[in-house]
């Protein structure tokens, strides 16, 4: 039977667990959907990644005003992708913070990616008719940015390229608290549409080096010891790895994309095939992965008319 589009068929709401990390840090994740990250700072409140729409925004500031009735003055976008940052409006913040290769990337393909991922996911984008439009920055930055939010230091931290060229990780060094964004997954594919294969291992490597003993990632239950900390940081290399050398192999010998699509899926599968949104990932990750070992080293534009003629070519 063939596959429904990508996440078309994922109809089932999640259950959504509002965790604890320490008296300033709380994730918001929901069984494998996109994770939200508040800091509690003494006279305000941060958001990192603000869920798909306004409507779904109003879920994660019910359960921030359960903790705190400190205003919401930051959000920091990990990533541009829509299913993060098109919430961001609802929560009527002070500035909104990314970094400079985010900011290039929504100024390129913000709006075709907006409809690339509103029909991916439907159930992720609820209420989608909220959504004023594309999210911008009106704070962007380099490589660090450290920020008081009164006396707790917040370090945000561009290490390099991976899941997009603009990742950005929040970081609590007294708490050692970390938010990867999807740098980092657990128990969920990841996403590498966009993706610096080569670098993101590197990259996960200068996250290690923070040595953070909690870790949201963005995907996947919060991670909540050194030990689990370093699983989501070992599994996530080992799918961006392995799937990357699998395809590399097809494509240098020669063997046209639908073909090291299928070897590649049916390679993983085992391993990996029960993670969430394995089987929406995948076509999508070698197609990038094909691209990157055939020489593109650059992504290009995922839009809602290329998201069909791919899927149709591999699965259809």
């Amino acid at each position: 039977m063939e596959k429904k589009f990508a996440s078309q068929a994922d109809l089932q709401e999640k259950k959504v667990s509002f965790t604890r990390l320490a008296d300033c840090a709380y994730a918001y994740t929901a069984e494998g959907d996109p994770n939200t990250g508040i800091v509690i700072g003494d006279d305000a409140v941060m958001v990192i990644d603000t869920q798909a729409t306004p409507v779904m925004a109003g879920d994660v500031i019910r359960r921030i005003r359960e903790v705190t009735d400190k205003p919401i003055k930051w959000v920091v976008m990990s990533h541009y992708h829509a299913v993060r940052v098109l919430g961001a409006s609802a929560y009527g913040a002070q500035h909104v913070v990314a970094s400079r290769g985010t900011w290039e990337l929504i100024r390129e393909r913000g709006e075709a990616d907006m409809k690339s991922e509103i029909e991916r996911f439907p159930r992720l984008f609820r209420a989608v008719e909220s959504i004023p439009g594309l999210t911008w920055p009106d704070i962007v930055f380099e490589d660090k940015l450290t920020l008081f939010l009164g006396s707790l230091e917040v370090q945000l931290l561009h290490l390099g390229r991976g899941h997009t060229k603009g990742d950005t990780v929040v970081w609590l060094p007294q708490q050692k608290v970390l938010f990867s964004g999807d740098l980092v997954e657990y128990a969920a594919t990841p996403y590498t549409g966009d993706a610096y294969l080569t670098d993101w291992p590197a990259t996960l490597d200068a996250l290690a080096a923070l040595e953070p003993e909690k870790l949201v990632p963005g995907r996947g239950d919060a991670l909540v010891t050194p030990e689990q900390v370093a699983r989501g940081l070992g599994d996530t290399r080992a799918f961006v790895s392995e799937m990357f050398a699998a395809v590399k192999a097809g494509a240098q010998a020669g063997k046209p994309l639908r073909e090291v699509y299928r070897a590649t899926y049916e390679a993983l599968r085992p391993k990996f095939g029960h993670w969430v949104i394995f089987d929406h990932c995948m076509p999508f990750d070698v197609s990038r992965a094909y691209d990157e070992a055939t020489g593109h080293r650059d992504p290009r534009i995922w839009t809602a008319q290329r998201d069909k003629e791919m899927w149709l070519a591999l699965e259809g």
